[in-house]
């Protein structure tokens, strides 16, 4: 390949931005990329919010937001906080307000006080001759209470006069724009002209975050793009109304990467549609592999595992990978703790001896089960060398410790050196 014509795939520095502490976990700055999520429960209900926030911060997420939209909900937040502080959970807080925000931070200082950050999108602050008081009025509690916002502009919700004058302005040109360049315009427009008003009324830039959230996948990387190249404050990432499933996950992670491959985003969070009973903390998993695969962070171990093929009939590597996903991610939170530097770990559970070996001996800890036709037996490497070969029913179990063994005895060690 012509030298000219080779493809740079290395990641992108990061961009230079201010950091910003929200509740002991610093945003932007030289710290690692946040991960965050939102409950969806109704915050006046303590109970239920308290728990859903624990099982957030349990699954990974280092920074939780909750809805903030009635005077129940206000009442509600310092309840919250406190329950989970009594149970361990430190997890910082931020209150999400539209409409009302101004109201309720003035007329509830407990909830301003017990929130570790405020989330103001200007859209929604007020309306007309209001909106500037009001966004006014949410700056200057922030700065009364020494807490730092996010101003996040959403296209679903972008001022409405602002871009009116936008589309008039451009409809008036010699050769005007497309109208969706015009909104993505207005959108990094609104972010940073707000975030300068907050610094003007007294707020610090590092107490500054900002979000132009758009649900189509080239319009957010275009935004943000342009977001990172206007101004220095921290960025927040985030595809709104990413979907359900697959979609969701495949559409947040188009985006995402891409705009993490040039150096751009401070924290991120994926805004998953739950399927019917689903679980919440699958939007933190999701952000946690998105880091992790890029190789910008590490969470938990990483597991690789073929596909399966027509030399695969038996599901029983199927089951086994499942099996030692669930495992590593379950142990997380102790090994944590116990072991440090557990979540680097590089598994693999492959089927058959096509690329089993191969694959087995490149991670840490690998098996080759056999697949169909081949010898009942499922060598295990460590190191990359062969150590031992097992058989029969209880091969799974016989894995499991195998992997217990030597996080124990390989990240047991840094523990004890550290002491």
């Amino acid at each position: 390949m012509n030298a000219s014509n080779s493809i740079n795939l290395s990641l992108a520095p990061r961009r230079r931005s201010v950091g910003v502490d929200v509740g002991g976990v610093v945003v932007g700055g030289d710290a690692p990329i946040v991960v965050q999520s939102m409950t969806n429960t109704d915050t006046a209900d303590v109970a239920a919010t308290t728990v859903q926030v624990k099982q957030l911060a349990d699954a990974g997420s280092e920074i939780v937001r909750v809805t903030v939209n009635t005077e129940d909900a206000a009442k509600a937040v310092p309840h919250i906080r406190d329950r989970l502080r009594l149970i361990g959970c430190n997890v910082p807080l931020v209150g999400d307000f539209h409409y009302n925000g101004h109201r309720l931070l003035a007329d509830y200082p407990d909830c301003a006080e017990a929130l570790d950050k405020y989330r103001i999108n200007p859209g929604n602050v007020g309306f007309r001759r209001k909106r500037d008081s009001q966004f006014g009025t949410m700056v200057e509690k922030a700065i009364e209470y020494g807490k730092p916002v996010r101003i996040g502009v959403n296209w679903g919700s972008l001022d409405q006069e602002l871009l009116a004058d936008f589309m008039d302005k451009n409809a008036k040109l010699a050769k005007p724009r497309e109208a969706t360049d015009v909104m993505r315009e207005a959108l990094v427009v609104s972010a940073v002209a707000n975030a300068e008003r907050a610094e003007e009324i007294g707020l610090g830039r590092d107490r500054i975050i900002l979000s132009c959230k758009v649900s189509a996948v080239q319009d957010l990387i275009a935004v943000y793009a342009d977001m990172a190249a206007r101004c220095d404050y921290a960025l927040h990432l985030g595809l709104t109304e990413a979907g359900m499933g697959s979609k969701g996950i495949v559409a947040s992670t188009a985006a995402l990467a891409i705009l993490l491959q040039q150096g751009i985003g401070d924290t991120i969070r994926i805004s998953l549609t739950p399927e019917p009973g689903g679980d919440r903390t699958k939007e933190v998993i999701v952000a946690q592999e998105i880091l992790q695969t890029m190789g910008l962070r590490a969470f938990t171990p990483m597991v690789t595992a073929c596909p399966g093929c027509g030399r695969t009939t038996s599901t029983v590597f199927q089951e086994l990978a499942d099996r030692i996903q669930t495992h590593v991610r379950n142990r997380m939170p102790e090994w944590r703790k116990v072991y440090p530097g557990a979540e680097s770990l590089h598994l693999a559970v492959m089927g058959c001896i096509v690329n089993g070996p191969g694959e087995s001996k490149q991670a840490d800890i690998g098996i080759s089960l056999p697949g169909t036709g081949e010898q009942p037996a499922a060598p295990v490497f460590i190191d990359g060398e062969k150590t031992t070969t097992l058989r029969g029913a209880n091969i799974a179990d016989e894995f499991v410790s195998i992997v217990e063994d030597y996080v124990a005895r390989r990240y047991g060690q840094r523990s004890n050196a550290a002491e």
